[in-house]
């Protein structure tokens, strides 16, 4: 996949993980930034299990990477939680 690619579809998934996980974004730039990170991480867990990862700028994809950029933000929030804890 070309690096524009790369970054569209971390746009995207890290828009729609930031929404899944905390309702609002982070911001464009940590958005994108934990999404290609996500993207990653989903196509290695993805692989790990024995399916496809990233294939493509494509449907399955896109999913792939969201579930990979959920995982990274449950984390990232994790260790950088920001506020209060409840």
């Amino acid at each position: 996949m070309s690096f524009i690619a790369w970054i569209v579809l971390g746009l995207i998934a890290g828009f729609v993980a930031s929404k899944i996980v905390n309702k609002s974004g982070e911001g464009v730039l940590l958005d994108t930034i934990l999404g290609i990170v996500g993207a990653v991480l989903g196509g290695f867990l993805f692989q790990t299990f024995g399916m496809a990862g990233v294939t493509g700028l494509n449907i399955y994809s896109i999913l792939v990477a969201i579930v990979g950029a959920v995982v990274f933000l449950v984390l990232y929030h994790a260790l950088f939680r920001r506020g209060t804890r409840i």
